[in-house]
């Protein structure tokens, strides 16, 4: 999987970045060679198991498609390939098929050097509507195909089993209520063996404000109003950051003041911590921890389920007619669910499509991974992040107000009203 996954949630700073892309131009040679095979970059960013994996992919679509010539470069973490991307853009030198955040795509597809996929994706292999449809949104932007999906994910609840049972709590069951979890938190908190009742990111970037949209959805909310030029949240807001305040004041929250979320993890895993919000990337960790868990969907205020995606992309980019046919190739079969399930199974992902999720090594996956069902059923009700460039600002106001609340310097509603006022600022610039 790519470094610390969910700092692949970070929204990046796509729209510092966007101007710069709107005058990129050039390209590199057509790679094609003398025995006409075609070789294509592909900046994958990935590390450690994810590399081992999708090195191993890469030597078999080379035996499936002699055609074709796959160079693994880049040599550039997920983290940093958005600035790494569009540099390349403006330098002309780029390449093309590059992992881009979900996040950051909006600003990247500026580039008219950005594949339209549309039409290829409607007669693709795999049915267009076979992917989730939080996988979907995450790749269109304007009502065009601007990627392929490469990963999906969710959030669900973590709780640690012993402690439940040491306290004679029966587990929660999906359906349960933010009130529920609130009051669980605080009946597990202990500050003399220092126990906390769940965790949250305290940095203000994307891993602590993506936590807080299902709160936000689930009270009726959206990201951005109807009429593009406000904040949909501005009452909803409220009542998601009352359930921060609750927390706080029960003092059953720990605040991890690192990014990546690191800290918070080990308080978990040492047993402190009864309940965190997290993706199925953290199961691994946790198995290992010999921790007996128990996956729970996310509470909702008395509603319909709801919960957040993160997916990320490859994106392709034009180099000529040659290499981005043969891009397309790549992508397409990559995301296949013979290929895709074994990249679930092995670098720690979700099914991106049905196909996927039926398929008998995902089965087998799944079926053996306590909790991991409960992570693919939860991808039905998924929404995802909007892809409009004017989101990383949005972030970063509601980054901040979060961040107030979990440090008590204000109250959930002024909180709401210094967010609204930087990110509608934000999307009344001109795109």
């Amino acid at each position: 999987m790519s470094p610390s996954r969910r700092s692949v949630l970070r929204a990046g700073s796509a729209a510092a970045l966007a101007g710069a892309l709107a005058g990129c131009a050039g390209g590199a040679p057509d790679g094609v060679g003398a025995d006409g095979r075609v070789t294509i970059q592909l900046w994958h960013g990935q590390t450690d198991t994810a590399l081992k994996v999708i090195k191993s992919l890469v030597a078999d679509f080379h035996r499936a498609h002699p055609d074709i010539r796959v160079d693994l470069g880049g040599g550039v973490l997920a983290d940093a390939m958005l600035q790494k991307v569009t540099a390349a853009l403006a330098s002309g030198a780029y390449p093309d098929v590059a992992f881009i955040f979900g996040s950051d795509l909006a600003g990247i597809a500026r580039s008219p050097q950005v594949v339209d996929l549309t039409e290829h994706v409607r007669k693709g292999p795999t049915p267009w509507n076979s992917y989730w449809p939080s996988a979907r949104d995450a790749v269109t932007v304007n009502g065009r195909v601007r990627a392929v999906p490469a990963m999906v994910d969710c959030l669900a609840m973590v709780c640690n089993k012993k402690l439940f049972a040491e306290a004679g709590i029966d587990l929660p069951e999906p359906g349960w209520t933010w009130a529920e979890f609130t009051d669980l938190a605080r009946r597990f908190t202990d500050p003399g063996k220092g126990r906390f009742g769940t965790g949250w990111p305290g940095t203000g970037d994307e891993d602590t404000v993506w936590r807080l949209w299902p709160l936000i959805w689930g009270a009726g909310g959206e990201v951005i109003a109807a009429d593009g030029k406000h904040i949909g949240f501005a009452e909803e807001g409220v009542r998601a950051l009352d359930v921060v305040r609750d927390l706080v004041r029960d003092r059953s929250v720990y605040v991890d003041p690192k990014p990546g979320s690191e800290q918070m993890y080990k308080v978990f895993l040492s047993g402190r911590m009864a309940m965190v919000p997290t993706g199925p990337w953290q199961l691994p960790d946790i198995t290992q921890a010999k921790l007996d868990y128990h996956v729970v969907p996310l509470p909702t205020f008395g509603g319909d389920p709801v919960t957040i995606s993160g997916p990320d992309t490859w994106t392709v980019f034009d180099n000529g007619e040659a290499r981005a046919k043969a891009a397309r190739t790549f992508v397409t079969w990559l995301t296949q669910p013979a290929q895709d399930s074994r990249w679930d199974v092995e670098a720690g992902s979700l099914p991106l499509s049905r196909g996927s999720e039926e398929s008998p090594a995902w089965h087998a996956h799944a079926t053996g991974t306590p909790g991991m069902p409960v992570f693919t059923e939860a991808l039905t009700s998924a929404r995802v992040r909007p892809v409009h460039p004017a989101y990383p600002r949005i972030s970063q106001a509601l980054g901040e107000a979060i961040v107030s609340v979990l440090l008590g310097r204000a109250t959930p509603a002024a909180a709401i009203r210094t967010c609204a006022e930087q990110a509608d600022a934000a999307l009344l610039i001109p795109r």
